[in-house]
């Protein structure tokens, strides 16, 4: 919708078609309407990129899944890294034994 200070008032056209006619009319409301555009465009344009600039991700969410996951390596390590031995010293030892 155009409000009315995007619009020429009765006192601009009357003047515009003392002194120009019709066209001049058309070409005034041109301008106005490409100077509009391009406020919009530029104001969207910097709304975007401040959003962007902005946006850090979510790092304390990735610094909890690294420790959690760090954690749970290490707790389940420790309660099996005497069974994974026993296993893989079997394993090789079946190994040797096949030559």
């Amino acid at each position: 919708m155009v409000t009315t200070d995007q619009r020429l008032d009765i006192n601009d056209y009357i003047s515009t078609i003392k002194h120009g006619g019709i066209m001049n009319i058309i070409g005034l409301n041109l301008v106005k309407a490409e100077l509009k555009l391009r406020e919009n465009l530029t104001s969207a344009h910097k709304n975007f990129y401040i959003r962007v600039r902005n946006d850090r991700g979510d790092v304390p969410g990735w610094v909890l899944v690294v420790l959690m996951t760090t954690g749970l390596v290490t707790a389940i390590w420790t309660i099996a890294a005497p069974r994974l031995t026993t296993i893989l010293k079997n394993s090789l030892d079946a190994m040797n034994g096949i030559r």
